[in-house]
């Protein structure tokens, strides 16, 4: 059966603006896209080496919203309309919480590829994974 309501996880990396590129060929349905701001105390965020401090949320913000005006101007290009949303928190638990409110039946997002080593792999592939084993919806993950 054919997704209704997908979600475009985005980060900012060339392999998050591949999977919006493919879900704006692929899906011909609602996408929404999401950029999530890690908090500052969080320990994946700057936040864990450096002081939280309101210039570096004040970044981190504006940084997500580049980020969704670009994949506004990429769904321009593509001659389709997409939702966004900009949410703190955790990545992954983000991702599954809002996919899981929001109606979301398909979840799309990048992941990086197998050539790094395991240990780069591990601390860069965590979200994907973790959205793969937690979310209630299919995952499409881009390489």
């Amino acid at each position: 059966m054919a997704p209704t309501h997908v979600l475009v996880a985005l980060d900012g990396s060339p392999l998050a603006d591949e999977a919006l590129a493919h879900a704006l060929a692929v899906y011909e349905c609602r996408l929404t896209v999401l950029n999530i701001v890690t908090p500052l105390d969080a320990g994946m965020a700057e936040g864990g080496v450096l002081t939280a401090d309101d210039s570096r949320l004040e970044a981190a913000e504006e940084r997500a919203e580049r980020l969704i005006e670009r994949a506004k101007t990429q769904a321009t290009a593509a001659d389709r309309e997409i939702d966004t949303a900009v949410r703190s928190g955790d990545p992954a638990e983000t991702i599954v919480e809002y996919a899981d409110a929001n109606d979301v039946d398909h979840i799309v997002m990048g992941s990086h590829g197998s050539e790094r080593g395991a240990v780069t792999r591990r601390l860069l592939g965590t979200v994907s994974t973790d959205v793969l084993g937690e979310a209630p919806v299919s995952v499409t993950v881009i390489r």
